[in-house]
């Protein structure tokens, strides 16, 4: 069981020290431990979307969909080439699930300039919340390049089978190219 402390500021203690922890080079030839890649799944956000569920996570959300993407090693390395090249075929926009892409936070520039070079929207879920990422420059730029970042971990107290595109209520859909740490501005469905 994960325990939660906040700072001063509202800030999950666990989430900045997981953050700071992870450290990885960064160049277009580093590999990203990937479990699965869904083509045209449609609940990791609006549309056909590629979902890539990344390897590693720390939270262990209790009633948490899928916890075989818990385990650092689980899936294989794949380069950002070998992703790329799923995006390009069937050129859908792209969903970042798991485990936790933010675990891997260092690797993932490479990739999310590539999805963004192509002119393609990027989701994000994360257990992490939008301040914790925030408060690290490591994540904050990252945050810059995501359209929507789905973020808190799942709390099955919370738990919402009405909610579109999350699981609990603590979760948001956070239209990351509007919001900043003093604005934080929610995602509006077109459906």
């Amino acid at each position: 069981m994960t325990v939660w402390s906040t700072n001063e500021t509202g800030i999950m203690s666990s989430q900045i020290e997981s953050l700071k922890s992870n450290s990885a080079p960064t160049n277009m030839s580093t590999t990203l431990r990937v479990v699965d890649i869904i083509e045209g799944t449609t609940v990791d956000g609006p549309g056909f979307r590629t979902a890539i569920y990344f390897a590693g996570c720390r939270h262990c959300c209790s009633g948490c969909h899928n916890p075989s993407t818990w385990d650092f090693s689980a899936g294989r390395d794949m380069t950002v080439e070998e992703i790329t090249e799923v995006i390009r075929r069937n050129g859908f926009n792209v969903t970042f699930s798991g485990g936790d892409p933010f675990y891997q936070h260092e690797r993932l520039e490479p990739l999310i300039r590539v999805i963004k070079s192509m002119g393609l929207t990027l989701w994000c879920y994360t257990g992490f919340t939008y301040e914790a990422l925030m408060s690290q420059p490591q994540t904050s730029k990252l945050l810059a390049m995501i359209d929507v970042l789905v973020d808190g971990p799942f709390i099955s107290a919370q738990k919402n089978t009405d909610l579109i595109f999350r699981g609990s209520s603590n979760q948001r859909l956070i239209d990351t190219t509007r919001s900043s740490i003093d604005n934080i501005v929610l995602w509006e469905s077109e459906f």
